[in-house]
C-alpha cells in the first residue's frame, strides 16, 4: 500500500495540482486536509479510481480520505470531540484494504494565552481517548495529517523564532508523546533536499527556497503496520511551481 498525508490549503484551489498529483504518484490512500468545503469535488477525484470519504461544512478546515483499495467503517469525527464552541470537521476516519487510516486536522492553536490554545490540547486529549478505543480492534491503523505540532526542536528551521509561539510549546508535544504512548510510531520520511523533512514553509518569499520549514505533517502508526514501513519521503516537487499549497505530501510505502 502507498499512504499519503497532504495539507491542501483548499482542495478546489488545488485541484488540479491534486489530480495531476494523484496520476503522477498513484497513491493508494491519501488524507487530505484543510479541504476548505462542504462539496468535495467527487467527481474529478472518482474518475481517477478513487472512493472518498470527506468531511468538510464549509469555507474552513476539512478533510478527506481517498482509497481506491476500498472504504469501509466511516467515521466524522471521533467520540468525545470537542469544539470551538461546536465540533469542527477535523477527523474524518476509514478502513482502507484493512488498514484502519484517520485523515486530521488539529487545530492551530493560534497563541499560547489564547481559548485555541485550550481547545487544541483538549482536542488532542479527546484524539487519544478515541485512539486508544478503537486499536484493539484495528491493530494496523495509521493516523496521518497536520498535526500543528512540531514534535522536536530538530523540527523547526530556527527553534529561537518560535519560542514563545505555539506548535512548539512542552503542553503540545507531551500530547503527541502520549498519543505515541499508546504504541504509534513516528513515521519520519525522508527529505528530498536537505537534512530536514520539513513538510510546510510559509508562503513569504524565500522561506521554502532556504528551507525555512517545520515538520508538522506527521504519520503515526501502529507497531504492526510500522513494522511493514518499506520507505518514506517528502514529496517537495508538490510544493513547487504555480500555486502550490504551503505543505508538501509525505508518501509511505508499505509492504
Amino acid at each position: 500500500m502507498r499512504l499519503a498525508t497532504w495539507n491542501v490549503n483548499s482542495v478546489n484551489a488545488r485541484l488540479p495540482r491534486l489530480t495531476q498529483w494523484l496520476e503522477t504518484v498513484g497513491p493508494d490512500v491519501v488524507c487530505l486536509q484543510e479541504t476548505k468545503t462542504a462539496q468535495f469535488p467527487l467527481a474529478e477525484v472518482q474518475a481517477l479510481g478513487y472512493e472518498v470519504a470527506a468531511y468538510g461544512t464549509g469555507r474552513w478546515n476539512g478533510v478527506a480520505v481517498l482509497s481506491r483499495v476500498g472504504i469501509d467503517e466511516v467515521a466524522q469525527g471521533f467520540p468525545g470531540e470537542p469544539g470551538f464552541p461546536d465540533p469542527e470537521a477535523r477527523a474524518v476516519g476509514a478502513t482502507c484494504g484493512g488498514v484502519r487510516v484517520w485523515s486530521i486536522y488539529v487545530p492551530n492553536g493560534r497563541t499560547p494565552d489564547d481559548p485555541h490554545y485550550a481547545y487544541k490540547l483538549e482536542w488532542l486529549a479527546a484524539l487519544r481517548a478515541a485512539l486508544a478505543a478503537e486499536l484493539p480492534a484495528h491493530p494496523e491503523l495509521a493516523v496521518c495529517g497536520d498535526f500543528n505540532v512540531a514534535p522536536t526542536d530538530a523540527d523547526v528551521w530556527d527553534p529561537t523564532v518560535f519560542a514563545h509561539s505555539t506548535h512548539v510549546t512542552p503542553p503540545e508535544r507531551a500530547a503527541l508523546a502520549s498519543l505515541r504512548e499508546l504504541g504509534l510510531a513516528d513515521v519520519v520520511p525522508t527529505p528530498m533536499k536537505g537534512p530536514h523533512p520539513f513538510t510546510y514553509w510559509d508562503y513569504r518569499a524565500g522561506m521554502f527556497h532556504q528551507d525555512k520549514g517545520m515538520r508538522i505533517d506527521l504519520v503515526y502508526a501502529s507497531q504492526p503496520l510500522a513494522s511493514r514501513v518499506a520507505s518514506a519521503y517528502v514529496d517537495r516537487e508538490a510544493r513547487k511551481g504555480k500555486g502550490p499549497s504551503d505543505h508538501a505530501p509525505i508518501v509511505v510505502e508499505i509492504a
